[in-house]
C-alpha cells in the first residue's frame, strides 16, 4: 500500500479529520446508469448547454478544458467519441444525498462542504484504525451507491483537503491517504504547490511565488507576522492549519443565506413579455421556497433583465430594480407580486431581445423576527397554513405539483437541455429497466 500509511495511537485523538470527495462526480453519476460509457470521455454542460462544467478523466486526457464552450467543440467531441450530457441536477442531488447519508453512518459528525464533498470529524474515534476506516468508507460508497470516492485523513481541515488531493495524485490505486505522522505530512506539503493549496487564491499564489515560495511546505516556514501582514488573518489561519493547528470552524448546520438569487438564461432570446413574466414568476417561487426552507423572510425583492451582450448587432439593454416589502415575507404569492411589479417598471418593449432574467430576495431576517406593518391586512396565519400544505404536497408529489397560476405549466422559458439523461432515482416513469 506504499505511502498510504497506517499508524496506531494508544491515546485519544482530539483532532483528526477526513475529507471525502466524489471523483468526477457529475460524470460518475451519468456513468453509473450507463456502464457502456466506462472508459469513454464524458463531459457535462452548464445550464442551457453552454460550457463544460465537469469532465471524466478520459476527457481531461484528450485536452478538454473546464469552461470550454460546447458549440465551438462539437466536431472535436464527435471526432473523439465524447459522450455529452446536459446538467441533470435532480439526479446529481439525489445521489449526493445518498452519499452523504452513507458517510453520516461512519462518524459522529460531518459537514457537507459541497454537492460532492464532506468533512468528517474523527476526533472521537480514539482507538479506530483510521486508514482501514477510510478504505471501508470508499468500499461502502462504491458498493451501496456506485460512486468512486477518494479519502484524505489529517489533523486539520486544510491538511485533510490536501491529503485528499495527495490520495488522487500519489495513491490513485488505493484512493485513500492518511497523514498519520509528521514525516507523511511533510512529504505531502513538499509535494503540493501553493497554487494547488486549498485557501490560496491566484493573487496570493503569485505573491508567494514572487517571494520564492513555491510549495505548501515553504509557505509554512514563513514568519507568522509576514503571513499576517501580506495575507491577512485568513492567510494566517490557513498557515496555522497547515502547521497542524485547527483554526477553521466547523459548520455542522449550513448557515442561513443572507441573500438568495435565482437567475437563469432563457431557453432562447425573446421580447415576449408573457414569457419573461412566466420566468420571473418561477424564479420568485424558487426564492420563496428557499426562504421557507431556512426559516427566513426577505425585506426587499430585486429583479434584473438583460439582453445578450455578445450579440453586438442587437440593441443592448440591462436593468435591475429593488422594491421594499411592506411586511417582510416568504410567501410565494407576495414575492411573485413584488417581482412582477419590478418587471413592469424596468421592462422595455420593442426590438430588445432578452436573454437573461433573475430574482433576488435581499435583507433576510429570521421569520420569527417579523415586525408586521401597521396597515397590513393580510391574514398571515392562514397564508402560512396554505404554504405549509403546498410545500408538503410538492415534497410528496414532486416539485411544482401545486403552483401559482401565473407560473403556468408549459415552461416556455425553460433552458435548452438537448443531452439530458433520465431521472433514474426520482421519477418512476424514468426508472432503470433491465432485460433478463
Amino acid at each position: 500500500m506504499g505511502r498510504c500509511y497506517n499508524h496506531h495511537h494508544s491515546t485519544r485523538r482530539h483532532d483528526m479529520y477526513a475529507l471525502v470527495d466524489c471523483n468526477n462526480f457529475y460524470a460518475s453519476c451519468e456513468r453509473l446508469f450507463q456502464p457502456h460509457l466506462n472508459g469513454r470521455p464524458i463531459v457535462v454542460l452548464s445550464n442551457n448547454d453552454g460550457c463544460v462544467i465537469a469532465r471524466s478523466d478520459e476527457a481531461k486526457e484528450i485536452g478538454v478544458v473546464m469552461g470550454t464552450p460546447a458549440y465551438m467543440f462539437q466536431e472535436f467531441f464527435k471526432k473523439n467519441n465524447v459522450a455529452v450530457f446536459s446538467s441533470n441536477y435532480t439526479l446529481y442531488g439525489d445521489l449526493s444525498d445518498r452519499v452523504m447519508t452513507t458517510l453520516a453512518g461512519f462518524v459522529p459528525r460531518l459537514e457537507i462542504y459541497s454537492i460532492d464533498e464532506a468533512f468528517l470529524d474523527m476526533g472521537d474515534l480514539a482507538y479506530t484504525d483510521l486508514l482501514q476506516l477510510g478504505l471501508d468508507i470508499k468500499k461502502m460508497i462504491a458498493k451501496n451507491i456506485g460512486i468512486p470516492v477518494c479519502v484524505g485523513i489529517a489533523p486539520t481541515k486544510a491538511l485533510a483537503k490536501m491529503a485528499n488531493r495527495y490520495a488522487k495524485k500519489k495513491c490513485k490505486s488505493v484512493g485513500v491517504f492518511y497523514a498519520a505522522n509528521q514525516e507523511l505530512i511533510k512529504d505531502m506539503l513538499e509535494f503540493t504547490e501553493v497554487e494547488n493549496t486549498w485557501g490560496i487564491g491566484r493573487q496570493h499564489a503569485l505573491l508567494l511565488n514572487r517571494n520564492n515560495i513555491y510549495t505548501a511546505k515553504e509557505f509554512t516556514e514563513m514568519p507568522a507576522d509576514w503571513v499576517r501582514k501580506k495575507m491577512s488573518v485568513v492567510g494566517l489561519r490557513l498557515w496555522n492549519e497547515l502547521r497542524g493547528v485547527p483554526c477553521i470552524e466547523w459548520e455542522f448546520e449550513p448557515k442561513a443565506k443572507k441573500n438568495i438569487c435565482t437567475s437563469r438564461s432563457l431557453g432562447k432570446i425573446t421580447n415576449d413579455l408573457s414569457v419573461i413574466k412566466e420566468a420571473i414568476s418561477n424564479h420568485a417561487s424558487v426564492c420563496a421556497l428557499k426562504l421557507r426552507n431556512q426559516h427566513t423572510v426577505c425585506r426587499k425583492v430585486q429583479v434584473l433583465i438583460a439582453t445578450n451582450p455578445h450579440k453586438l448587432n442587437h440593441k443592448q439593454y440591462s436593468h435591475s430594480i429593488v422594491i421594499e416589502c411592506e411586511t417582510p415575507t416568504n410567501a410565494t404569492g407576495e414575492i411573485i407580486s413584488y417581482a412582477l411589479k419590478c418587471l413592469d417598471i424596468i421592462y422595455k418593449p420593442g426590438d430588445y431581445l432578452y436573454m437573461k432574467c433573475g430574482v433576488l430576495v435581499l435583507d433576510l431576517i429570521p421569520q420569527h423576527h417579523i415586525q408586521v406593518n401597521l396597515f397590513d391586512v393580510r391574514n398571515r396565519q392562514r397564508d402560512e397554513k396554505i404554504l405549509l400544505a403546498m410545500d408538503k404536497i410538492n415534497k410528496l408529489m414532486g416539485k411544482d405539483t401545486v403552483r401559482m397560476a401565473v407560473q403556468r405549466f408549459d415552461r416556455r422559458f425553460r433552458l435548452r437541455a438537448d443531452h439530458v439523461s433520465k431521472k433514474y432515482t426520482t421519477n418512476f416513469k424514468e426508472i432503470l429497466k433491465i432485460k433478463i
